[in-house]
Formats: C-alpha cells, structure tokens, sequence
C-alpha cells in the first residue's frame, strides 16, 4: 500500500518535529486507511471525550494493532481474522465523522506509539459544523463556554 507509506514517512517527518502540518493533513486526506469493522460499522474508541475511528497505514500497521489487541484483552482470539474497510481520509473526515453525533475524529496506527498521529474534530481538519472549536461549536454541559461570570 503505497499511500500508506507516504502517509506513515508523513506522520514520521512531524513527529520529529520537520514535517508540515498542513502537508500531512493533505496526504492523510488523499490517501487510504485501513479501517477494522467490528459490528457491521468501523472500529471507533473514546478518548478524553473524543470518539476516534482508528485507522492504519497498512496491514502491518493494522496487524500490531491486532496483536496489541489479543495480548492486552483476548488471549482467545490470537487465530482470529480481522475484516477491515479501505477509505480515504478525507471521506473519514469529510463524511464519517459528521454522522457520530459526538465529537469525533481519527487516530492513525495507535498500536505504533512512536508513530501515530491524531486529526482531532476542531476547525481545519473536519468539517465546521462539527468541529469543537468552530462558531457553532456547543460547550459542553457545565460549562459556561469561557466566559467569566
């Protein structure tokens, strides 16, 4: 998977601190994911009050995703078949994540410590309408949005 890698030297060159931003956000756009399916829908996890899709690079990526997975929670189901879908980013972006209905966005390879990367729902990266930081973003409850009382 050719885009994986660009997308996986992308996400390399930021970590080390002489990447783009706005370069990764583009390949990660143009480029396919491996999402695993679990349920008849796309494998999702929360974190810190985000639903994140988890995505991969490339079936490397998604296999110590797998590995990580049967080790730390079902020793059972080390033979077991992981079934996934291959979507561009931008469809992740631009079409899953507004239909959630919760803040949401993408985690790429999160088996990969050293190597993942994270597109959080805030203005930019998804859609406005459901980014947490955009002009119609909702405070969360019991919150007074910022504002001093």
């Amino acid at each position: 998977m050719a885009e994986g890698t660009a997308l996986a030297d992308r996400i390399a060159d930021q970590r080390a601190g002489v990447g783009d931003p706005q370069a990764l956000l583009g390949e990660f756009r143009r480029g396919l994911v491996l999402v695993p399916l679990v349920g008849g829908g796309l494998w999702t996890a929360e974190f810190g009050g985000v639903r994140w899709v988890c995505g991969f690079t490339d079936e490397v990526a998604l296999a110590r995703f797998a590995q990580e997975r049967v080790f730390a929670h079902d020793a059972g189901a080390a033979g077991r078949s992981w079934e996934f879908a291959e979507l561009r980013g931008a469809r992740l972006l631009d079409e899953v994540v507004p239909t959630m209905g919760v803040p949401a966005g993408v985690a790429v390879n999160i088996a990969d410590p050293e190597g993942s990367m994270f597109f959080p729902p805030v203005t930019g990266i998804v859609p406005d309408a459901v980014a947490v930081d955009g002009e119609n973003a909702v405070p969360p409850r019991g919150s007074d949005g910022g504002r001093e009382l």
